[in-house]
């Protein structure tokens, strides 16, 4: 299997584990793209420079308060959440979700998921 069908792998099985998301994306730490199960009206481009450069900042912020390595953060809205995983030093995974979903099981599911990316890649 090649590595592109095995990233949407790790998506789709993501989704199936967690139905009250409502997408996620893996993107490279440079904001490209590498593999999403969006909606089809969100724009993965804009979607991968958005969460790299979240990523960018949770590790400086980490850095600076000397937190150790980043892993992690969530940006909450009114309406839903997003998480962003590290996956490794060069992807980021995130995962978009309702409000009022099982926090928890998202973070179960979404760090086994970001640790398989960082394996892969």
């Amino acid at each position: 299997m090649a590595l592109a069908d095995t990233l949407r792998t790790i998506l789709t099985d993501l989704r199936s584990a967690l139905p009250e998301t409502e997408g996620s994306i893996i993107a490279s730490t440079d904001g490209l793209p590498i593999a999403h199960a969006l909606p089809s009206e969100k724009d993965a481009e804009k979607l991968a420079a958005m969460v790299a450069t979240g990523i960018g900042l949770g590790r400086r912020i980490a850095m600076t308060f000397d937190c150790g390595n980043f892993s992690e953060t969530v940006v909450a809205g009114t309406s839903g959440s997003v998480y962003l995983y590290a996956a490794g030093d060069k992807a980021v995974l995130a995962v978009n979700s309702r409000k009022g979903a099982n926090v928890g099981l998202i973070n179960i599911e979404a760090r086994d998921a970001a640790k398989k990316v960082a394996e892969l890649l």
